[in-house]
């Protein structure tokens, strides 16, 4: 069974550091490629960053920079590392698994198959 869960949200003032963690099971974690994902109150939700084996690591324009993601495959664990937090990064943020075997990063939601209850990351003094 297919599942990910996240894990690392909180309270951080402007300019801390969070790293969010993704911790998968029921599949091969470097075979698919696995998003991390926000949605601000009022707001859609917005890819933030996708890592794949076909094509590294994939970085919104508003946080290249200051977010880094990697993947622990022996603990079939991806990770975000969100520097320099402003408060519009405020959001819950989720991670997700993309569809096909093998596939390269998106940033469209509808193509990815099995999301995580996400986490709340707050970003305020």
């Amino acid at each position: 069974q297919v599942q990910l869960v996240e894990s690392g949200g909180g309270l951080v003032q402007p300019g801390g550091s969070l790293r969010l963690s993704c911790a998968a099971s029921g599949f091969t974690l470097d075979s698919y490629a696995i998003g991390w994902f926000r949605q601000a109150p009022g707001k859609e939700r917005e890819g933030v960053s996708c890592i794949s084996s076909s094509d590294g690591n994939i970085y919104a324009d508003s946080v290249k920079g200051r977010f880094t993601i990697s993947r622990d495959n022996a603990k079939n664990t991806v990770y975000l590392l969100m520097n320099s937090l402003k408060p519009e990064d405020t959001a819950v943020y989720y991670c997700a698994k993309r569809r096909w075997y093998g596939s390269s990063c998106s940033s469209r939601r509808n193509e990815y198959e099995y999301w995580g209850q996400g986490t709340q990351v707050t970003v305020s003094s």
